[in-house]
């Protein structure tokens, strides 16, 4: 295994101890062998620094030295002369020994870290606790100390994951599958009249354009190589939409000789928002409140009817459901017809169960009035169409006329009466046009003959079963020479045969059922889509990046906990009865183009809610059978992950056969920066107080059915005696507490997240700076409250994982693309712009006085 080490300052100090932990999940053998590889960094231009010279020893070598130390001399790559020397020393938990230091800017401060580490060979089996879509794995171990004068072993790990590509590139395949199948319905709809012919072709043009584009993102995206994240310097780039910013799990692992090992994970990434269409119009939550405000204008310019959210929705899942269905009914009728020529009464009985299930879900979908409404409003759309309330029998030049606003759908009001809105009840005839020659009961009718047809199914498989059972019963003699004679006298003798030409009328009523509810349906989408030109399609695009990027941090968390939680029988029991909170910690200020990305990011957190997780065997163990994989539409996607065959069957049994596994994503907001300072005092921060209201109660009645499915005990204990229901009261008062910058909200909500055996997420507008700040913190705050940390170890500990090694900055650890662009930003961010100090006198003085006081504190 490698180790790579840095000296404390060249030319100055003496090089500090470079040191290799072996935790118990990767044992060492003496004749295991380490090399040490030494880099000066006192360049700041150079992202790994100058090569010093390695060492190679055994641990075997180690374990024989008397003093317990080695003394290595550091060799030039070609193995030539000496550079320099490092000391080996070995050491045991709870020794209290004085442990080597790196030398910070303070003089009366020092960082015990041990070392830093890129090694594979042993992080590789920690791919059995963080999973196989992680690479790229970084380590540093640091040694604290704790109050009783102990020694505790911290080890951070970061990884990048590979689902910061492959969840967007399927997803776009999705998009797009998606857009192709519904301009192929928009083209099965059949003869229009001219004017929703042309609708038509326009929404047509767009999905075009749409399909058009995802093709060159994901073509783009196919030629990418080189690290599985996105870069904050690349968020604006269009071809990188889709893809989450820095993207990267982290896991910080504590021995302490008094207790058990812990590990506590958060994954990090940017904001999930749409950078590259830009925030000058706000972000989605306000682009789609403004939008179905504008689009009832927009339905009687375009001659149609308007459809509320609630009602496209609606169609959106009839469509699915009996997309879904058809073939699924299509299947277990095969099944039945299978089991009567077996003459297994039992199969037969079973199959039939299954049928019935499926089909009287299907026929309930359809009950909806929403596709009885579609279906004469479609028939109105259609060449040759009379008005009923035309006089004389003339022509209606208007194809559609528009359905005025109206109330909600009552329990007395029909959905035909009222597909308008909220300005006044219509009477049916008036908000739909009638065609004299339609009979309006005729899809009552038509789907009511499935269930006609099912009952005739049913009905021979019980007269089956009855006759077989008879027969069982009767034996020989007359009465089984009787039983002869009706058989051979049945033309249809054989099970099979009796029921196939049932099976057959059921298949082709579902078939010509399922035609005219798509038809239906697809011309409800029609409308909506025709209101919607074309700022209806922006946004979908635009939502459909946040979402990608949204998804793809879930499933990253998701696999890490999965993974992490697969010997806990109680956190598998949670999670298939009802399911995991996956809590979202954002640090954006509501503020300028932030307050854009917040209301980007509230939309794609809430969209997660439509995502439910499958867990599946995988075919092999090789790492490209284990990835994820992404299934279904923009309304329902089915995250399936494959679990390697011995994990898999120590799966519950609800999860192994295929339970959908829920996940509850809830988002707390709290701006930490001085541009949150400014919104406070001469702003609007309505927004965060509203979304924090919001997702405190989901999270609130989450935990209410946890309660009523795991026993309160079984969730994870921690030191802090707090009670969970103390901890939701305390979040409770503070989301409406009048405080600024009140991070109790975020302290309150990650730690009822991990009572909660949750998923956490931090992130900022780039998953930096203050990224970096609020993971250490917590980090150290868990070492301090769970672990005993000293009290004066607390501070030198908060710096150490802040700094980079030698020069105290922050370095590749908060921030994985640090490098030479990083080194371009300013060492201050005292000083606001000056164009906004303009705005007010005061604010002028005020920063005046400000930046007077910070020259000369600092110069001072």
């Amino acid at each position: 295994m490698d180790c790579f080490g840095f000296p404390g300052r060249a030319n100055k100090d003496p090089c500090f101890l470079t040191g290799v932990t072996f935790p118990s999940d990767c044992p060492a053998t003496s004749e295991t062998f380490v090399k040490l590889t030494v880099y000066d960094v006192k360049d700041k231009r150079q992202e790994a620094g100058s090569f010093l010279g390695s060492a190679t020893f055994s641990v075997g070598d180690l374990l024989r030295a008397k003093d317990e130390r080695l003394s290595l001399s550091l060799r030039s790559s070609d193995g030539g002369c000496a550079s320099g020397t490092v000391v080996v020393s070995r050491l045991k938990m709870g020794e209290m020994e004085e442990a080597e230091h790196i030398t910070t800017e303070a003089p009366s401060q020092k960082c015990p870290l041990v070392c830093e580490s890129a090694s594979h060979s042993c992080i590789d089996r920690d791919h059995l606790q963080t999973g196989p879509v992680f690479t790229n794995p970084v380590c540093k171990v640091y040694r604290f100390q704790t109050v009783d004068s102990k020694w505790m072993l911290v080890r951070e790990q970061m990884e990048e994951c590979t689902l910061s590509f492959s969840i967007p590139k399927q997803l776009l395949t999705l998009y797009m599958q998606e857009d192709m199948n519904r301009v192929q319905d928009l083209k099965e709809l059949g003869e229009l009249s001219p004017h929703w012919d042309n609708l038509r072709k326009e929404v047509i043009t767009r999905y075009g354009g749409i399909i058009s584009s995802y093709q060159e993102t994901l073509a783009e995206m196919e030629k990418i190589t080189g690290p599985s994240f996105k870069q904050s310097c690349c968020k604006a780039q269009k071809s990188l939409e889709f893809l989450p910013i820095n993207l990267h799990t982290q896991r910080m692992r504590v021995t302490c000789p008094r207790k058990t090992d812990a590990s506590y994970d958060i994954v990090t990434a940017g904001a999930p928002a749409a950078h590259f269409q830009g925030f000058k119009g706000g972000g989605l939550q306000r682009l789609l409140s403004r939008y179905e405000a504008e689009k009832k204008s927009f339905s009687t310019t375009y001659q149609c009817i308007y459809y509320s959210p609630e009602h496209t929705a609606k169609a959106q899942e009839v469509l699915s459901s009996v997309s879904l269905l058809q073939p699924l009914i299509g299947s277990l009728a095969d099944q039945l017809l299978h089991a009567a020529h077996e003459h297994s009464s039992p199969g037969l009985r079973e199959a039939l169960k299954n049928l019935s299930d499926k089909t009287e879900q299907f026929v309930h979908t359809l009950k909806d009035e929403l596709v009885k409404c579609a279906l004469l409003a479609l028939h109105a759309a259609q060449p040759g169409y009379v008005s009923k309330n035309q006089k004389g029998g003339d022509r209606d030049p208007s194809p559609v006329r528009t359905a005025s606003p109206s109330p909600p759908v009552g329990p007395e009001t029909t959905l035909c009466n009222n597909l308008g809105g909220t300005q006044g009840p219509r009477r049916a005839e008036d908000s739909i046009p009638h065609h004299k020659e339609y009979d309006e009961e005729e899809w009552d009718r038509v789907w009511a003959s499935v269930a006609k047809r099912l009952n005739c199914v049913i009905a021979m498989v019980d007269q089956l079963a009855a006759q077989d059972e008879r027969n069982k019963q009767e034996g020989g003699g007359e009465q089984q020479q009787l039983a002869d004679v009706i058989t051979s006298h049945n033309p249809a003798g054989d099970w099979r045969e009796q029921l196939c030409p049932l099976v057959a009328r059921l298949k082709e009523c579902v078939t010509q059922v399922v035609d005219k509810a798509k038809r239906a349906v697809t011309f409800v989408l029609l409308q909506e889509a025709a209101c919607s030109i074309p700022q209806g399609f922006l946004l979908q695009q635009r939502r459909d990046v946040v979402f990608s990027q949204a998804l793809a941090v879930l499933s990253c968390g998701f696999v890490m906990r999965l993974y992490a939680g697969m010997q806990d029988k109680v956190f598998l029991r949670q999670l298939h009865l009802v399911g995991l909170v996956a809590q979202f910690e954002s640090l954006l200020s509501t503020y300028s183009e932030e307050i854009g990305m917040l209301e980007d990011m509230e939309v794609g957190v809430s969209d997660l809610q439509r995502v439910v997780f499958k867990v599946t065997q995988a075919r092999t163990d090789h790492l490209s059978d284990l990835q994820p994989v992404v299934r279904g539409r923009r309304d329902h996607f089915t995250v399936e992950v494959p679990l390697p065959g011995p994990a898999f069957q120590n799966m519950p049994e609800e999860i192994k056969e295929g339970r959908p596994l829920r996940v509850f994503p809830v988002l707390f907001n709290v701006g930490i920066n001085e541009q949150q300072t400014i919104a406070e005092r001469f702003g609007d921060i309505s927004l965060q107080e509203r979304i924090n209201q919001k997702n405190f109660e989901t999270l609130e009645s989450y935990y209410k059915a946890l309660s009523e499915k795991v026993p309160r005990e079984c969730l994870p204990s921690f030191q802090s005696q707090t009670d969970i229901k103390e901890l939701l009261e305390n979040l409770g008062q503070n989301v409406v507490a009048k405080r600024r910058k009140n991070v109790e909200i975020l302290w309150s909500a990650a730690a009822i997240c991990r009572r909660l055996n949750g998923i956490r997420f931090t992130s900022c507008k780039s998953a930096k700076d203050r990224t970096s700040m609020s993971v250490t913190l917590e980090q150290c705050a868990l070492l301090r409250d769970e672990h005993q940390l000293s009290k004066d170890f607390f501070i030198r500990a908060l710096d150490c994982m802040r700094s980079r090694l030698s020069h105290g900055e922050l370095g590749r650890w908060e921030d994985p693309e640090a490098g030479a662009a990083a080194e371009s930003k300013p060492t201050s961010r005292h000083f606001y712009p000056i164009a906004l100090l303009l705005v007010s006198s005061h604010l002028l003085v005020v920063w005046l006085i400000l930046s007077l006081v910070f020259l000369l504190a600092k110069y001072q």
